[in-house]
């Protein structure tokens, strides 16, 4: 690990009330010391405190850069785990540039994405699985991504997989100390309690693995496919969704010629709405295209709102619904009628009758007017069927995490198959180690420089 004394701006870019400057590393006292000027003389950072506020100037030679608050964390109490120091100064982008110039000629670096969170992982203040956590964090969009952050923070997750991992361990060196002794022909390691062992981790990797659908979902939104005929309505429901002109609206036939898409949160759950072309039979080659990416888009949706003009014939939705239902198939459907608005009594009990057989949800809206809209904000949410989050619950969101599981799941399989084929202990040896090794990639008890860097690399400079 480097030993420079890094530094970085760590709010967000641009002006703002108060920009805090971060700097981290065995000289980070010292070298902010020699910027600043306390208020009372003679009480420098060099003498102060941890974990207090000092007031003073930043200076450069003997002219005054900015007023300035700033703490003090010693190593290995931070959140590095190294000395701290972070400075509190106006959220001019001069002054946040000059103190970080200063900074710099007096002995710092530049931080890297991330350098601070990986230098608290290198540090032992986090595991790699808490350490992504705090990305996610700082990325939350809703309460849902939220909580699953904190509660992986928390590091539940990785202490469940460490007792795994000891558990193996124990019983992986039972069966290796029978090869010393394989000539004595003894037996160490229970096979019958390791199988039992075997079938409950097996079952918890699956558990944790199965819930990377739901944490995915929670995570980069529920995506939403809005499909239906020209000039049905799909754009302004978009609208209405999201709160703005997303999607251009228009009575011209085919405005829509490719995939608009928006997210929204409702009641903390994130949905990513996917406004489609229009479905109908053109010879227009760019309108096609369009048509033909709807179809692809329907592919990946979780959800699918078919909207369906309540003002055109019968016959004319019965013979489109030839074309759409069957790609709707293993998908959650809802049936949208709009323009109901439009409509006599009349005419839309005969709209009611419509696909009676289908057991999905459907609404009779008005886009337009704005009818109905929230019923079908809720209808979303009973649709996504989400599970209600506690503090304790453990719903895996990170694609690495999810592959690393999959691999565990595949290596305690054969475990098990070991077991009932009385293979003999190298190979049975091999598997647990094999186990073990994917659930401490999770953890980042077995990492690498390049998985780091990749990892660290997608955070934000300043954390």
């Amino acid at each position: 690990m480097s030993q420079d004394t890094i530094c970085a701006i760590s709010t967000a870019p641009g002006t703002g009330g108060v920009a805090v400057i971060r700097v981290s590393g065995y000289d980070a006292l010292s070298i902010c010391n020699h910027i600043f000027r306390p208020k009372k003389a003679g009480n420098d950072l060099l003498s102060q405190k941890a974990y207090t506020l000092k007031y003073g100037s930043i200076l450069n030679g003997e002219e005054v850069v900015d007023e300035v608050l700033i703490a003090v964390y010693l190593g290995p109490n931070s959140f590095t785990g190294e000395n701290t120091v972070e400075i509190n100064c106006h959220g001019s982008i001069y002054i946040q540039q000059k103190i970080l110039q200063l900074l710099i000629e007096n002995g710092c670096r530049t931080a890297l994405p991330g350098e601070f969170t990986q230098r608290a992982f290198l540090n032992g203040k986090m595991d790699l699985s808490q350490a992504e956590a705090v990305a996610d964090l700082i990325a939350s969009t809703s309460a849902g991504m939220h909580k699953l952050a904190l509660n992986q923070m928390r590091g539940d997750f990785s202490n469940q997989l460490m007792k795994l991992r000891e558990q193996l361990l124990n019983f992986t060196s039972l069966i290796e100390l029978e090869l010393d002794f394989s000539e004595e022909d003894v037996e160490f390691a229970d096979r019958s309690h390791l199988k039992t062992l075997a079938t409950e981790i097996e079952s918890l990797i699956s558990k944790l693995a199965d819930s990377f659908s739901v944490g995915n979902a929670i995570k980069n939104g529920i995506p939403v496919a809005i499909i239906g005929e020209t000039n049905a309505g799909k754009s302004t429901i978009l609208n209405q969704l999201v709160g703005e002109e997303k999607a251009i609206v228009s009575d011209i036939h085919g405005t829509t010629r490719d995939v608009i898409e928006d997210t929204i949160t409702i009641n903390g759950i994130l949905f990513r709405f996917i406004d489609t072309a229009g479905i109908r039979e053109t010879n227009d080659t760019i309108e096609s295209l369009g048509i033909e990416r709807s179809f692809r888009k329907m592919e990946k949706a979780t959800i699918i709102l078919w909207v369906i003009d309540s003002t055109s014939p019968t016959t004319h939705t019965e013979d489109l619904s030839k074309t759409i239902l069957p790609k709707t198939e293993g998908k959650k459907l809802i049936i949208l009628f709009n323009k109901t608005d439009k409509l006599t009594p009349e005419e839309l009990k005969n709209k009611e009758e419509l696909f009676k057989e289908q057991t999905s949800p459907r609404l009779y809206i008005s886009a337009k007017s704005e009818k109905d809209i929230e019923a079908l904000r809720q209808e979303l949410i009973q649709t996504a069927n989400l599970p209600d989050q506690s503090k304790n619950d453990i719903i895996v969101t990170n694609i690495r995490h999810y592959e690393a599981l999959s691999h565990a799941r595949t290596a305690i399989h054969r475990v098990r198959e070991d077991l009932e084929a009385n293979i003999s202990g190298d190979f049975l040896s091999q598997d647990i180690r094999e186990c073990m090794h994917y659930l401490g990639e999770i953890t980042g008890q077995i990492s690498n420089d390049e998985v780091l860097a990749n990892i660290f690399s997608k955070f934000c400079i300043g954390k």
